[in-house]
């Protein structure tokens, strides 16, 4: 359930889905960016971190485990299909960085933090 503090849970999920969208491109392109020089699981789990976050924050407590196992899923789903491409690596480590990322990211939408969006729409409607 979406929480019902929020005023515009459509323009929230377009926004998380665009987020999911580029998480996919980013996983199943040849080969991706390579202008910031990260090291690989620490991108996958800030990845993660971030789009769980963001669902977690749209998201009441309660369908945070969700939030989690979709995350999770997600990312397992991109490394059978970077394996299956033959342009990309299935790489274990990997999806435990988008798992470990994935509940980092829940645990952050329940601080303070997870009341940004709430935030946000105060700021503009006063």
């Amino acid at each position: 359930m979406i929480r019902p503090e929020l005023r515009h849970p459509l323009l929230w999920h377009v926004i998380g889905l665009t987020y999911l969208a580029l998480i996919v491109w980013l996983s199943l392109t040849p080969s991706p960016p390579s202008g910031v020089h990260i090291w690989d699981k620490a991108s996958h789990f800030i990845a993660y971190t971030g789009l769980a976050g963001w669902f977690g924050a749209v998201y009441r407590p309660a369908r945070h485990v969700a939030v989690i196992a979709a995350a999770i899923l997600a990312g397992v789903g991109l490394e059978v299909l970077q394996g299956w491409s033959g342009l990309r690596q299935f790489e274990y480590a990997d999806m435990l960085a988008n798992a470990l990322g994935a509940s980092a990211g829940v645990l952050l939408a329940r601080s303070p933090l997870g009341e940004a969006l709430i935030a946000c729409e105060r700021l503009v409607h006063g």
